[in-house]
């Protein structure tokens, strides 16, 4: 059984706006995030988990984002890839977690919605993928509320 681990980690500063969107959910709040994409931190951290699981890069060598084509792109389109680029190769994802690290929003209210979505993403039961979040004491820009960081873990097994 071929069984393989990866992990991924990024970051988005706040900016104008009005909500976030968080592993695939749009959450209200003062201020948005900045990015490329829509700047689902927590989706692209995934992402790169299974990319690295696959020894096949990060998000940004299949989306550059110096592309003008992915311009406020839905993050699922980057995962539904990497998802389809495993299966390609004989892996499925076995289960996937997903660490929030922010001081805001209010993360627990909304974990639910997010496992649900990346669980129909990814295929597979909730039961197998793991949002939470987690604050780093004040500390850092997370902690000064300058943005949001997200790691993430993912397990591809033998399809």
């Amino acid at each position: 059984m071929d069984i393989r681990l990866g992990n991924g980690f990024d970051v988005h500063r706040f900016g104008p706006g009005d909500a976030v969107t968080l592993c695939g959910v749009t959450l209200p709040f003062d201020r948005g995030l900045q990015g490329h994409s829509d700047a689902d931190v927590g989706m692209h951290a995934l992402t790169d988990a299974i990319y690295g699981a696959l020894a096949r890069g990060d998000i940004g060598q299949h989306f550059p984002p110096s592309d003008p084509q992915w311009k406020g792109a839905a993050s699922d389109i980057f995962l539904r890839h990497a998802i389809d680029l495993a299966r390609s190769m004989g892996l499925a994802p076995g289960n996937v977690d997903v660490t929030l690290i922010c001081e805001a929003p209010r993360i627990g209210p909304h974990a639910a919605a997010m496992r649900a979505c990346l669980a129909e993403i990814t295929g597979m039961d909730m039961a197998r993928v793991s949002v939470k979040a987690t604050t780093s004491e004040r500390l850092g820009f997370t902690g000064r509320g300058e943005g949001i960081a997200a790691i993430a873990t993912a397990t591809l097994v033998s399809a």
